[in-house]
């Protein structure tokens, strides 16, 4: 594999990877009933569309698309996917609202009465974190609540991010079973053996398919392909962060200085000017943030500006 000696396990992260550990129907609803910890016990599932690759910009990425039968009768639909960090909420909501849509029928919505049915989005976050999390929690459980007293408003739109680089327990510290599923993802590729913690039938399973040297030739090159890419856009990312963190540091040191300038600029009567001249850098510095693809969030805390001002940049 290019420069590196041959792993023992997959990683599960990548394209390929992803595909062979949960296009395994036992697989996924073992993963799907830890990760909903209790509040659906899934019975059965079908694949609608298990491969649809470049349906979006994203060229490369895998969706699963889920239709999934729970022990009370009902049927819910599941979309599953790895993702790039790029407007992740934004793109997550419209897949999700695109699900919806595609049920319902084309004529007589009133004798239909929108029974629509629950939606959720799983998502397996890699090497990013969430736009505008605290960087600690790495399992994240979403619905549509009341703002105000946090009580639930409707359960049938959930999304649901496992945000694996937050996740930093030892094989010592793991407690529960969902702590086994984040240890999994994130060491599968570097381990060398089955972890004692995870000798169970369910984990087994996963560790027996993401076996390297049971991959036949074709599978390995596409699987070494898929690491490949991996590996290119984490290196794009890095760079983008550095990127993003030294314009940061120089808004930062020129704010400084901008304010001890101003001080003396008061004095001498020319504070508009000087104003004029921080506000004009601050509209060159985000505009190279939005090139980036840097939420509006991040780029007024970065530079100061309202996001109002930020949006009608051109």
């Amino acid at each position: 594999m290019l420069a590196h000696s041959k792993p023992v396990f997959i990683d599960p992260t990548t394209d390929e990877g992803f595909k062979r550990l949960f296009g395994d129907k036992i697989n996924l609803i073992n993963f799907l009933n830890i990760i909903f910890r209790g509040r659906k016990t899934i019975t059965d599932l079908t694949y609608r569309d298990t491969e649809r690759i470049g349906a979006t910009e994203e060229i490369g990425k895998v969706i699963f698309d889920l239709v999934v039968q729970i022990r009370t009768g009902e049927e819910i639909i599941i979309e599953m996917q790895t993702s790039t960090q790029t407007n992740l909420k934004q793109r997550m909501l419209y897949y999700a609202s695109k699900v919806i849509s595609d049920t319902a029928p084309k004529g007589n919505r009133k004798a239909w009465g929108y029974a629509i049915p629950e939606v959720y989005t799983i998502v397996l976050m890699d090497g990013f974190h969430m736009p505008g999390g605290d960087h600690k929690t790495y399992f994240h459980d979403t619905c549509l609540c009341n703002r105000d007293s946090g009580q639930i408003f409707y359960e049938g739109l959930g999304f649901i991010y496992l945000e694996i680089i937050n996740f930093v327990k030892s094989e010592a510290e793991v407690e529960d079973e969902l702590d086994k599923v984040f240890f999994m993802l994130k060491n599968m590729s570097t381990l060398k053996t089955l972890p004692r913690i995870m000798n169970s039938t369910v984990f087994q399973r996963f560790f027996q398919l993401a076996s390297y040297a049971k991959l036949t030739k074709e599978e390995r090159t596409m699987y070494d392909i898929s690491l490949k890419r991996k590996w290119d856009a984490e290196a794009v990312r890095m760079y983008q962060q550095e990127q993003v963190e030294g314009l940061e540091k120089q808004l930062k040191e020129a704010k400084k200085a901008a304010k001890r300038v101003s001080i003396t600029a008061k004095a001498e009567g020319k504070a508009e000017g000087l104003a004029e001249g921080e506000y004009k850098k601050a509209i060159e510095t985000a505009l190279k943030l939005r090139e980036m693809s840097l939420s509006l969030e991040q780029i007024a805390e970065a530079t100061g500006l309202t996001i109002n001002e930020i949006k009608k940049l051109k």
